[in-house]
């Protein structure tokens, strides 16, 4: 759009109050920037030219936000859309991208995580991703908070025996893993399910995330008597167990409503800084199935009706479900809400509705979500108020973006080194709460290798560390650190072996990650978060998460794993070179005869190395204490 030249001395403010006359009237998106081209505020209008006027008002009919936020304001760009949804949609795009400081907006957006199950593979997968593609899959979440998506997937594992392994499925392999022997796994990999067996047991975790868990229980029950009938009792009393245990699940679901519902619940809780807690809580078929939560920033002087519509607009312009409800705490700001329901209800291809419920069960639960949100808010000042370094804050920063259980305050990082094969060694290096715990550090001689073969060598390593926690492995519940038992010292093999890591990281690509996941799953001890970090491009992956994971390079989380892989190779190039170097040694002093342990030390010890006894005269060698004058000459003679 052509722009009159500035008046001489005129302020921006007074530049674009006189570009505001200009401004069209139909549906868009405006964007707010300062002096220095950074983002300030981004916003939708029906009306783009009676929006902005409304900016340009008396400053005492503004709010304080968007008194500050001319302040700063510089400049405005405009995107003219052809209706207020397209302009929605478009705002919601810009949010996430510039992260403007006067919006309300979620916290690290685009870092949320889903579970998908890809219906189009012979033998599909559930695992987390970050990326919701149109692929006829089927996405569950998202999932907010950093451990929340792997319970999920925890409670999935113990109900239902699908397969955690990455292999291409052929039916031909040898032998089952620990997975199937301790059922978690119908074992396709060695035909014991065919493809359509496989198959039912997916349908059932679909229809156990939908909240339909009474369907899933009648067809296991069918199954069940079907296994008794044909005299399979063992089959019976396996499908027996799995009903009892989503049965228990199941009577832990609170009842939210007396019919069949699909609905959502949103409340939240302002905080004192520039932050909000919201909570929501997923019933589906009248059950709650799963409850998360979602931090907002930019929230100061922003009411609770303008939240609510900024954070249903960002929440539902990326969840892969719509519910044909929404219960809400407030109704939404008035000016948003007719936009976003028309938006919503395009999306759903149904109507959409907002409901704010004012008494019986539907405002007690909405009572109890915004309690919800006020405990989790209170928590998360408690948690500012503490003090946290640097290291807390890598820690917090990797424990979201791998999706951990649990903050990694305990890292094992391993590397194998060799040349060409020869002489080949790992690592195993301990970093706890950030720092290098050397008293656990360990190093390991590769045995049953033989060549240039890496993912063995990793292999061999891994399972003589793992075989230490084997034993935990069948237990229903992941095992806790275990803290350095009294009059143990730190270095003792106790301590060093029977700790539990928080996070496993393998020097390598995702041919390394692929080698260690089967030694988790032979070894039953894949409670353990496991990851790889690939040098080139400074990548990280993860057995169940497709898609490599790139930290930002100034992320302080990326500095933490580069140490820990850095210290890693560094304890493994060292070992390797003293081996090299012993061995070089060994063979040549080794095969002279007469020249045995002690005679060695002796001679090594008076001239400091094999060049020292090289360059010594058959004079000096046979004044050695132990030695002989034939004995140098032999010497002489080897070397």
């Amino acid at each position: 759009m052509a722009q009159a030249p500035p008046a001489p001395h005129s302020s921006p403010y007074d530049r674009m109050h006189r570009r505001v006359g200009s401004v069209p009237t139909g549906p868009g998106v405006y964007h707010f920037k300062g002096s220095q081209g950074e983002s300030l505020y981004v916003g939708k209008a029906a009306n783009l030219r009676n929006r902005l006027r409304s900016y340009f008002g008396h400053t005492l009919g503004l709010e304080p936000k968007i008194r500050r936020l001319m302040e700063r304001a510089a400049d405005f760009e405009l995107t003219v859309t052809e209706s207020e949804s397209e302009a929605l949609l478009l705002e919601n795009l810009f949010i996430k991208k510039h992260k403007p400081r006067y919006n309300a907006r979620l916290k690290d957006d685009k870092t949320y995580p889903y579970i998908k199950i890809d219906l189009k593979e012979d033998f599909p997968q559930v695992y987390i991703t970050r990326r919701v593609r149109q692929d006829g899959a089927r996405y569950f979440g998202p999932f907010a908070s950093a451990g929340s998506v792997r319970k999920t997937l925890d409670i999935l594992k113990k109900l239902f025996p699908y397969r955690s392994c990455t292999k291409v499925i052929t039916g031909t392999d040898d032998r089952p893993c620990l997975e199937y022997y301790i059922n978690r796994c119908v074992a396709p990999c060695v035909s014991y399910s065919t493809k359509e067996q496989y198959h039912e047991v997916i349908g059932e975790v679909i229809s156990f995330m939908d909240g339909r868990t009474e369907t899933v229980v009648r067809d296991l029950k069918r199954r069940m008597r079907g296994a008794s009938d044909d005299l399979e009792f063992e089959r019976a009393g396996r499908l027996r167990d799995q009903i009892q245990a989503i049965e228990r699940v199941n009577e832990g679901q609170k009842v939210a409503s007396l019919g069949m519902e699909n609905e959502d619940a949103i409340a939240l809780a302002r905080g004192a800084r520039d932050e909000a807690w919201v909570e929501v809580f997923t019933i589906r078929h009248g059950k709650l199935v799963g409850r998360d939560h979602f931090i907002m920033e930019g929230t100061r002087d922003t009411t609770e009706a303008r939240l609510l519509a900024d954070f249903v607009k960002q929440y539902y312009d990326s969840a892969p479900f719509i519910p044909p409800r929404v219960l809400l705490q407030t109704a939404l700001d008035e000016e948003e809400a007719p936009a976003i329901r028309e938006w919503l209800s395009e999306r759903r291809g149904r109507p959409v509705r907002f409901f704010v419920p004012q008494r019986g069960e539907k405002h007690r639960l909405v009572q109890m979500v915004e309690e919800n949100a006020r405990q989790g808010l209170e928590q998360l000042m408690t948690s500012w108020a503490t003090d946290q370094n640097a290291l807390n804050q890598a820690m917090a920063i990797l424990a979201e973006e791998l999706s951990l259980p649990a903050l990694p305050r305990r890292m094992e990082c391993y590397d194998i080194s060799n040349t060409q094969g020869t002489n080949p060694v790992g690592s195993m290096v301990v970093f706890q709460d950030g720092q290098p715990k050397k008293a656990h550090y360990r190093r390991f001689q590769i045995k049953g290798v033989e060549g240039p073969n890496d993912y063995a060598m990793m292999q061999e390593m891994l399972r003589r560390r793992f075989k230490h926690l084997a034993k935990v492995a069948a237990s229903e519940e992941r095992p806790a650190i275990v803290d350095v038992k009294d009059g143990e010292t730190e270095g003792s093999p106790d301590a060093a072996w029977t700790t539990v890591p928080d996070l496993v990281i393998i020097d390598g690509g995702k041919g390394h990650l692929s080698a260690a996941q089967e030694v988790f799953l032979e070894l039953g001890v894949n409670f353990i978060p496991l990851s790889s970090l690939a040098k080139e491009r400074e990548e990280l992956f993860m057995p169940d998460i497709p898609e490599p994971i790139v930290l930002p390079r100034t992320s302080p989380a990326l500095f933490l794993v580069q140490r820990i892989r850095d210290e890693a190779h560094r304890f493994a190039i060292g070992y390797h070179q003293r081996i090299r170097s012993r061995k070089a040694t060994q063979s040549l002093l080794d095969v002279v005869p007469g020249i045995g342990p002690r005679r060695k030390r002796m001679l090594l010890g008076k001239f400091g190395g094999l060049g020292g006894i090289r360059e010594a005269s058959v004079t000096d060698l046979a004044a050695v204490p132990g030695m002989t004058m034939r004995l140098a000459q032999k010497i002489k003679e080897y070397l």
